[in-house]
Order: structure tokens, then C-alpha cells, then sequence
């Protein structure tokens, strides 16, 4: 190690006193870097938050490392925030990701915030019973039947998203089925796990 160069006891006990300020300040490229990484800073929390921060953190560090190379002619400072800028980067993408593997479509979106969240239902839980019935969707046309009396075979639990069913048996108007009210729900309840039936009523 050289002589000349101060040892940590002496960098903390007597710090070195600068002798004259620079008369000119830092480019651009040092300021706009040290704006942007204070906004990113400003951050939320969650997982929005977090895309604000990183993606606010990876430009700025970006600028920082411009900085480095054009500027400072500091080779450390540029390869260092270069590996910040990398890091930024992955962590958006795991984020985008996370975000993407977690959205539910948006039928299913409105009835969780309809009837599960105020019975307050974790979401996951709600994601799982979704993985249930594989998001599927069935969209009926004006006049076309979701059920016919004695034929349709009862092998599932549908929950009415929008619109109104009509129910009838023998032609005779019973009642209607509005949203977020079950399709089937007492010829599901009367069979055995076992069982298998069909419709009463169209």
C-alpha cells in the first residue's frame, strides 16, 4: 500500500478539507440524473409504487452513467451505474411480470369487487376459486337457452355477470334471473356429489 495514500483513520478523524470549490458546476446530464433519482425516490408503496421508483431509478442512473463516461472520465462511475441501470431493469421486468401472472379478466375483476371483496375475501383465495372454473365465460344471445327442462345435464354452478334470464316451465313465465344471482342454484343444492339430473325448468 503507498505511503501516501491516507488510511481509514485518518480519513475519518481528520477528513481532508477541500482547498478551493470548483467555480463551474456539473453538465446537465449530473443534474437531470440527480432530479430524476429524487422524484423516483417519491415513490409509493406496492407494486404500482415500486414501477414508479424503478422506472424512474433506471433513467437516472442512466444519466448518472452519461455523466460518468462524458463528463467525470470516470470509468467506476460508469460501469457502477450502468449495473444500477441493469438492476432497475430487472427488477421492472420481474414486476411487469408479476403484474401480468396476477390479472384476472375483467368479468372476474368486477365480481370480486361486487360480491367477494365486501365479504372480504382475500384475493388470492378468489384467484384460486377462479382456477376452479378455468374462467370460463358463456355469453347467450337474445332468446337462446342456457338450460332446457330435462335435457341439459346439471355438472355445473353458474353465476349470472349481466343482462337477465328469463325462467319458465311448460312455456309459463316463472321469474328472472338478474346479475350476480346463481343460474342453477336448486338443482345443484338438491343432488348428492354423486348424482348426476337434469334441469327442472328451461
Amino acid at each position: 500500500m503507498s505511503t501516501n495514500s491516507p488510511s481509514w483513520d485518518q480519513a475519518v478523524l481528520q477528513p481532508p478539507v477541500c482547498d478551493a470549490w470548483k467555480e463551474i458546476m456539473e453538465e446537465a446530464a449530473y443534474q437531470l440524473a440527480s432530479c430524476i433519482v429524487l422524484l423516483g425516490y417519491m415513490g409509493g408503496s406496492g407494486i404500482f409504487g415500486s414501477l414508479y421508483i424503478f422506472g424512474l431509478l433506471a433513467p437516472g442512473y442512466f444519466c448518472y452513467a452519461l455523466w460518468g463516461w462524458l463528463s467525470a472520465c470516470g470509468l467506476d462511475i460508469f460501469i457502477w451505474n450502468m449495473l444500477l441501470v441493469l438492476a432497475c431493469l430487472l427488477q421492472l421486468a420481474h414486476l411487469v411480470y408479476r403484474l401480468r401472472r396476477n390479472t384476472i379478466p375483467e368479468e372476474f375483476d368486477l365480481l370480486y369487487k361486487t360480491l367477494y371483496l365486501p365479504l372480504q375475501v382475500p384475493l388470492e383465495v378468489y384467484k384460486e376459486i377462479v382456477k376452479c372454473c378455468e374462467e370460463q365465460v358463456q355469453s347467450l344471445v337474445r332468446d337462446q337457452n342456457y338450460a332446457v327442462e330435462g335435457k341439459t345435464p346439471i355438472d355445473r354452478l353458474s353465476l349470472l355477470l349481466s343482462g337477465r334470464i328469463r325462467v319458465c316451465q311448460d312455456g309459463q313465465f316463472l321469474h328472472y334471473v338478474f346479475p350476480y344471482q346463481f343460474l342453477d342454484s336448486p338443482e345443484w343444492e338438491s343432488l348428492r356429489p354423486s348424482e348426476e339430473g337434469t334441469f327442472q325448468v328451461t
